[in-house]
């Protein structure tokens, strides 16, 4: 089994990383190979609604977009992780999610999908906040997360979303990082 984790945080082992680590440990205590990406450190250009992709299924632009279609494609388990900016994903994680148009169009414009539909694969979203959040204080971002899952053909399984870091680190909490490892080999379960 293989796992694309995908870090949108443009910060280095802060709250998001540490849960997306410890998702990490727990998909390889289940022998499942993990790809780390880091957002930040790619080239993405954001999607400028040219309509190509719904003529070619592709998106015309060259950077390293052209990398996470195919690992979103071959992947068994896809885990998206970002803090909460705005009620809604990062900027960075929003540019790649935006990119994710070529497959849509392939599949609902074209009827010829450029990711195959048949895999199954397993979808995992993690969340922090620096604030206390309300009931609803994270569904920005799982609609949008709900989407993308839906856009690259990934059943959206789990959010690990953890809110009032700004009070307590993430990596103090003990109760939160077991329960990461728990889900990430859960993941692995579910195919």
């Amino acid at each position: 089994m293989k796992c694309i984790a995908v870090l949108g945080s443009p910060r280095s082992m802060m709250n998001t990383e540490l849960l997306l680590e410890h998702v990490i440990l727990g998909l390889r205590q289940m022998d499942v190979e993990v790809e780390k990406i880091k957002l930040k450190d790619l080239i993405i250009n954001p999607c400028i609604a040219c309509d190509a992709c719904t003529k070619t299924g592709k998106c015309f632009k060259k950077d390293d977009m052209e990398q996470l279609y195919h690992k979103f494609n071959t992947s068994d388990i896809i885990v998206i992780a970002s803090p909460l900016y705005f009620n809604s994903v990062t900027g960075i994680t929003k540019m790649m999610i935006d990119r994710c148009q070529a497959f849509w169009s392939s599949k609902y414009v074209l009827n010829n999908p450029t990711i195959d539909r048949n895999k199954v694969r397993s979808g995992l979203f993690i969340c922090t906040a620096g604030s206390q959040q309300t009931d609803n204080g994270f569904l920005g971002a799982t609609l949008v997360m709900e989407l993308f899952f839906k856009a690259i053909n990934t059943n959206y399984k789990y959010n690990l979303l953890i809110d009032n870091t700004d009070k307590k680190f993430t990596g103090e909490r003990k109760d939160v990082l077991e329960h990461a490892t728990h889900i990430g080999c859960e993941l692995s379960k579910l195919l």
